[in-house]
């Protein structure tokens, strides 16, 4: 095998893996697409709240002293 035969394999090769690339792009790209979700719609649930009593604690820090 001489290098001219060597070089027209690896250009052959390159070309079909170009353009499997290629195929596998679109095709990838279209059923992406293909799959969104539509977007949500205006809310139609109710929020109901009542008269809560919360009872927070007292908290008291301590500053800590600096060392001398």
């Amino acid at each position: 095998m001489n290098s001219k035969q060597i070089k027209l394999g690896s250009a052959t090769l390159g070309a079909g893996a170009l353009i499997a690339m290629g195929a596998f792009g679109v095709s990838s790209g279209t059923s992406a697409a293909q799959d969104e979700p539509d977007p949500p719609g205006p809310a139609t649930s109710e929020v109901v709240v009542s008269e809560t009593t919360v009872v927070v604690p007292d908290v008291t820090a301590v500053q800590p002293q600096r060392p001398n």
